[in-house]
């Protein structure tokens, strides 16, 4: 008999508690949180290689046989710099023949106009003499530009590669000296998705991260986009450029590219705040001291943040905690409010 009692007891309470959770003026504790708007944010990565700003490959004019090597590979030279001669006693003697018909020329016409107004000279023979010195001069030049091509200069300051010349060695005009490139500024080249071919342009800044140096990081402005789009891949090449302080990288280097894309402007809401029913996502947004319930399309996600879609004007507050024991409409009680600060947003957007 003193069972039942206590269970008519047990009953009435649960009826009470029941009742009053079904009240829905009973307010309930939570913590807001003020929503902001971020770009939504896609990184696209590529691998880049790396290619010297000036290269070239340096052939002879001439054949012949190789009479000195003036460079080691790795060597910086200067423009102009001799770096291979081949044997030239030939040209030497053809100059010097050159320069003395030219003298003789020079000699003769000058004697010519010495009595030129004597009349002991026709005017034809005068032209005769100039035109005489003119072609000697002119085979004067030529055997001069022979001469010169028995030596291979630096066509620009560089630094030299390793070569398979030697001292001894008869060479052609296609025997390959050695390389040269100006690597004080080095281009990345890589292919970019057809996707951003209209955000991804001349003056846009993307990061390259060196194979060799991975905690390193390099921003770099793009100078040169292709013009046409690969129709295999679906992307195009793009050229960017750093400078190469220190002779820190390579021609042929591999780097990680990447661009962070800024796409529209969402909501920010904490993952917290998201609840998922019967009808889809949706976030308690606090209007009039009370939990309204407003559906969400999740866009993204970032750093504890869902990118939404949502019916949410700017500086809106949405329930972060307690929202489990929210239901709509049911008055809300705030606890420690606070305005969430902007999370940093790293982006690489056109300069």
């Amino acid at each position: 008999m003193r069972i039942i009692p206590s269970i008519a007891a047990c009953l009435l309470l649960a009826a009470c508690s029941a009742d009053e959770a079904s009240r829905p003026d009973r307010s309930v504790t939570v913590v807001a949180q003020e929503i902001e708007y971020l770009p939504e944010e896609s990184i696209v990565e590529a691998i880049g290689t790396a290619r010297a700003a000036r290269t070239a490959e340096l052939y002879p004019e001439a054949a012949g046989e190789v009479v000195a090597v003036r460079f080691s590979p790795g060597d910086y030279v200067g423009a102009g710099t001799p770096l291979v001669e081949l044997e030239a006693r030939a040209e030497r003697l053809a100059l010097k023949l050159a320069e003395v018909r030219v003298e003789e020329a020079e000699q003769l016409l000058a004697r010519y106009r010495r009595i030129e107004d004597t009349g002991a000279l026709s005017e034809s023979q005068i032209e005769a003499g100039e035109t005489a010195l003119a072609a000697a001069r002119i085979e004067r030049d030529q055997a001069a530009d022979t001469l010169a091509e028995r030596t291979v200069r630096a066509p620009f300051a560089g630094h030299v590669g390793f070569t398979e010349v030697d001292v001894g060695d008869r060479i052609t005009p296609t025997t390959l000296i050695a390389q040269i490139d100006r690597r004080d500024r080095l281009f990345v080249e890589f292919n970019a998705p057809e996707a951003v071919f209209q955000r991804l342009s001349e003056g846009t800044s993307v990061e390259l991260v060196p194979f060799s140096q991975p905690e390193r990081s390099i921003s770099a402005p793009i100078r040169a986009v292709g013009t046409t789009i690969a129709e295999d891949q679906r992307s195009y090449r793009v050229r960017a450029v750093i400078a190469n302080e220190g002779d820190r990288y390579r021609p042929g280097m591999s780097f990680t590219v990447r661009y962070r894309d800024r796409g529209r402007m969402r909501a920010a809401v904490p993952e917290a705040a998201v609840v998922w029913g019967g009808e889809g996502s949706s976030v308690f947004a606090v209007r009039d001291g009370k939990a309204v319930r407003v559906p969400v399309t999740i866009a993204a996600r970032r750093d504890g943040l869902a990118l939404v879609d949502a019916q949410l004007e700017r500086g809106a507050l949405v329930i972060a905690e307690g929202v489990q024991k929210v239901r709509e409409g049911q008055a809300v009680e705030l606890v420690e409010p606070r305005t969430r600060d902007a999370a940093p947003v790293e982006t690489a957007g056109a300069q």
